[in-house]
């Protein structure tokens, strides 16, 4: 099973709008029972999402080396969908590496 159908087999909660939103995966596939990790967006304005961050109920997560990785697939598998939006939207069509540049939040 891909990395990809992995992440969908776990999700347990996603709500993914022009207007940000995040998804919620299980993480007992992954050897960390009863804990979940989020991806999520918000927007900024004028058509344009921030970047998509992370967030894990593992203490310290993003110095476990698999629970690290696994967060950039996390965020780039829902940049892959907010991004399916406008095609042709200079905002909406940016690469997740141009995404991650912009600010978390506009305030």
């Amino acid at each position: 099973m891909s990395s990809v159908d992995k992440i969908a087999n776990a999700v347990v909660r996603q709500e993914v709008s022009p207007r940000g939103g995040g998804v919620e995966i299980c993480l007992d596939d992954w050897g960390y029972p009863h804990h979940k990790m989020t991806a999520y967006q918000n927007y900024l304005g004028g058509g344009m999402l921030g970047k998509v961050c992370s967030d894990c109920t593992v203490v310290d997560y993003k110095e476990i080396e698999c629970l690290n990785g696994l967060s950039v697939m996390l965020k780039t598998y829902y940049h892959k969908m907010t991004n399916s939006f406008y095609d042709d939207d200079e905002w909406a069509s940016a690469s997740y590496e141009q995404n991650q540049n912009r600010n978390v939040s506009a305030y």
